[in-house]
């Protein structure tokens, strides 16, 4: 064999033989959770406050889950654990108990006492750094050969506050060097400690006892780990964060929110590039799992929230608030419209100030116009309730034509009853619609009908009112 083409295989199968080995290697997540967050001037734990509509742990949590080769999800909670048990509590995560806050070696010690034996690899998580990317701990994971310790860095603008990394001239990881005890010249560094590390286990329980705690605080550093490794021969790997948003921290609100808005700025920024037009990227929120197909449409201060799946053409005017829904192609949603649990179809009109609640279900080419609220409904093709108008627990066919002002009447006190509206139905203004009952194809309700009965099919109903004029004296206006 040529011996260029040898050494391009000999490359391959030492690559091939480094992805075998680090797909078959078993890795645990240790999240660090017990701080109290006092700076937060909350009761809430830290860990709990929400970004981007969900706690900044959830965000860990599903983020670890998404690794290849996870076996088990640790968090290290403190005196807030039964908070955060509480507000997780369909996770798949084994919880450790940290009674005092001895530092961060030590919460990682105690998560140890409850890892799998068979796991032979920790990445440690700090709980208040959220926005790690699946992205990012992958490329920590594979920069980081067996028995070695791995460490995700970042460069930032402003490395204030941070640990900074300290290397040797050729670029070898020395040391992590705090903001307090770096000098003026490692202060000027930009490449950071992030708090996420990869550690094999059996380094973790061979050394993490000979931290000692003689500090200010009298914790139990786990950034003193890496000099006691460097002391013993072990060599650490690193990895670059893939955006500098990714590993900020939160130690208080204004932290979290200005968090909040860089995220919020960069999920735009990502749509963008998609080809979807949003009139400024600075008032536009998502807040859970959103696909949107380009040649969408969004105006200010709109709010995704779930599991939304907007297709291509729809248009969404300002103020717009939408949950676990999809709407159809070439849609418009009008300003000012809340739509929750909702399914439009193609071609629909929503709004202005429309309500969708849970359960809802719009036909092709329908119409639902200004303060409409409509919850656990069908309606069909073609079909229009255009204003001032309450509709639920309903199935209404194609072609309907609601008139304002009409609601159904479907809760007798106790129970839920269900209106039948078939094809082709006229219903006029101010009618209510006492369920159950149904309406039959091409009837017609007058306005002003209270309907108690079934309507039959082809036939004007009403109900027989007369009209009387008396003799009135109108009282004296006393002002406005």
């Amino acid at each position: 064999m040529h011996k260029n083409y040898y050494s391009l295989f000999v490359l391959i199968v030492a690559q091939m033989d480094f992805i075998r080995v680090t797909y078959l290697m078993s890795y645990g997540i240790i999240i660090l959770a017990a701080g109290n967050g006092s700076r937060m001037q909350s009761s809430t734990p830290k860990v709990l406050h929400k970004l981007a509509g969900k706690p900044m742990l959830c965000h860990l949590v599903t983020t670890g889950l998404s690794l290849s080769n996870i076996k088990q999800v640790i968090v290290v909670g403190g005196a807030n654990i039964n908070q955060l048990q509480a507000a997780l509590p369909q996770e798949k995560i084994v919880w450790a108990h940290q009674t005092k806050q001895l530092g961060t070696a030590d919460a990682v010690a105690i998560g140890l006492t409850v890892l799998n034996p068979e796991i032979k690899n920790v990445l440690v998580l700090p709980g208040d750094a959220p926005l790690v990317s699946t992205k990012t701990l992958t490329k920590l994971i594979t920069n980081t050969t067996p028995n070695t310790i791995g460490i995700l860095t970042s460069n930032v603008e402003v490395p204030t506050g941070y640990g900074r990394i300290i290397r040797d001239g050729h670029k070898n990881f020395l040391k992590i060097v705090e903001e307090l005890d770096a000098n003026d010249t490692e202060k000027q560094i930009t490449e950071v400690n992030t708090g996420i590390y990869l550690f094999p286990k059996d380094l973790l329980t061979k050394f993490l006892s000979k931290i000692n705690n003689n500090n200010i605080k009298q914790e139990y550093y786990l950034t003193d780990f890496f000099k006691i490794a460097i002391d013993n021969g072990i060599a650490i790997h690193s990895a670059l964060a893939t955006h500098p948003w990714e590993i900020k921290g939160v130690n208080n609100i204004v932290q979290l929110v200005e968090l909040e808005r860089e995220f919020q700025l960069q999920q735009a920024i990502d749509f963008l590039e998609k080809g979807v037009i949003i009139l400024d990227p600075k008032r536009f929120d998502v807040r859970g799992d959103v696909e949107i197909a380009n040649d969408v449409e969004i105006d200010i201060n709109v709010i995704l929230v779930g599991k939304v799946i907007v297709e291509r053409g729809v248009k969404i005017g300002a103020n717009c608030y939408i949950k676990d829904s999809t709407i159809g192609a070439n849609t418009i949603i009008e300003p000012n419209s809340m739509i929750d649990g909702a399914y439009i179809n193609k071609n629909a009109v929503i709004g202005p100030f429309a309500r969708l609640r849970p359960g809802v279900n719009i036909g092709l080419k329908s119409k639902i116009g200004n303060f409409v609220e409509i919850k656990a409904t069908v309606v069909g093709e073609n079909s229009k309730i255009n204003h001032l108008s309450y509709v639920g627990d309903a199935k209404i066919g194609n072609n309907v034509n609601i008139g304002a002002g009409t609601i159904t009447c479907n809760y007798d006190g106790v129970n839920k009853h269900t209106t039948i509206i078939e094809d082709d139905v006229l219903v006029g203004s101010d009618c209510q619609l006492i369920a159950p009952i149904k309406i039959n194809k091409q009837a017609t309700i007058a306005a002003g009908t209270t309907l108690i009965n079934d309507a039959p099919a082809n036939k004007l109903t009403l109900n027989k009112k007369d009209q009387q004029s008396r003799e009135w004296q109108r009282p004296p206006l006393k002002g406005l």
